[in-house]
């Protein structure tokens, strides 16, 4: 017999179904607030650095002079409780602020600043 077309286009049945798992929307829950507590460490961080221009100067010089320690000592004490992974070059800062839930990576945050 001849078809002009392909089979499956005459018989609705022919495609394979896809069964999806339920949703439990547990995890995201959990990713969402540990997501908020983020938000919050990078705006204290951004408070810091919009209001305080001693602050702002003495994190950029220990940046260009390479002072890793001290780059992340000063975004420490600024009273973050998350955990942070600061990069710096000559043109600006990045800040991965990052989490876990159920030990598992869920949550990241990236912030970048430029200075120059």
């Amino acid at each position: 017999m001849y078809y002009p077309y392909h089979p499956r286009y005459y018989y609705p049945g022919y495609w394979p179904i896809r069964l999806y798992e339920d949703v439990n929307p547990d995890f995201l829950q959990q990713s969402a607030h540990q997501s908020k507590k983020l938000m919050q460490d990078a705006s204290k961080v951004l408070d810091k650095l919009s209001e305080s221009k001693d602050f702002d100067a003495e994190l950029m010089h220990a940046a260009q002079v390479s002072d890793q320690d001290k780059v992340e000592r000063l975004i420490h004490s600024i009273g973050i409780t998350s955990e942070v992974d600061i990069n710096y070059n000559p043109d600006g800062l990045r800040l991965e602020f990052k989490t876990k839930v159920a030990e598992i990576d869920c949550c990241k945050l990236h912030v970048a600043l430029r200075w120059r």
